[in-house]
């Protein structure tokens, strides 16, 4: 499968451990039919799929997915990944809208530029990749 267009696929940062730490919470509470792969953002496929994103999404420094062939950024992102989640998780949905997207997006810039500092960087990549 093609992943981007036929499989949605999340892009995360592969040397944060705030990302791994997200890719694990998120691949142990996905719901059975969830198709979607992780992949590091370095990695090859990554970059493969970042050079096809327009020159803003490019330049973006942000965890990225493409659900649907479209790809979403920042919190946008964060947000659709509920929708792979179990649904306990997934009604959460709905209600993280309602929050306006200048205020999402600057909590998200806030988290992203300290992650590092936050979160112990990991000694190897362990996202699952199938």
């Amino acid at each position: 499968m093609k992943l981007g267009t036929e499989r949605d696929v999340l892009l995360l940062d592969g040397d944060c451990g705030l990302c791994h730490r997200l890719a694990i919470f998120i691949d142990k509470r996905k719901h059975s039919d969830a198709d979607i792969a992780f992949r590091p953002i370095e990695s090859e496929e990554g970059q493969d799929l970042i050079s096809s994103f327009s020159e803003k999404q490019q330049r973006a420094d942000t965890v990225y997915i493409i659900r649907n062939g479209k790809t979403y950024i920042r919190s946008g992102a964060g947000i659709r990944v509920l929708l792979y989640m179990k649904w306990y998780w997934r009604m959460w949905y709905p209600l993280v809208w309602l929050v306006p997207l200048p205020i999402r997006d600057i909590v998200y810039m806030i988290i992203a530029k300290n992650r590092h500092r936050i979160f112990e960087r990991p000694n190897v990549c362990s996202f699952r990749i199938d």
